[in-house]
């Protein structure tokens, strides 16, 4: 018999994620800003305000007033970022290094 082992989701709180290890480049302010942007927003004008994808990836959760970060998905947001333009959009000139 077979046994499927997942591994287990890692969360932590937006006050916690900047003392652990790894994640010491990121502020609890720039974790607050960056949960800001990832909600839809309309600009004064009436316009929609594109997010920046943290909540799509699924990387926040909310539990009542509690925010969790999922660190998987944050990692997997992060990287994905790394390889675009911006943040949460992906570029739409990627270059191919052969």
């Amino acid at each position: 018999m077979d046994m499927i082992v997942k591994k287990p989701t890692r969360f932590t709180t937006v006050k916690k994620l900047p003392f652990i290890a790894g994640y010491e480049w990121i502020s609890e302010s720039a974790l607050r800003h960056l949960i800001f942007k990832a909600t839809p927003r309309t600009s004064s004008k009436g316009e929609a305000i594109p997010t920046n994808g943290l909540v799509e990836c699924g990387a926040i959760i909310r539990v009542g007033r509690k925010v969790l970060i999922d660190l998987d998905k944050f990692d997997e947001w992060v990287e994905r970022g790394r390889q675009s333009d911006d943040i949460g959009r992906p570029s739409e000139h990627v270059m191919e290094i052969n």
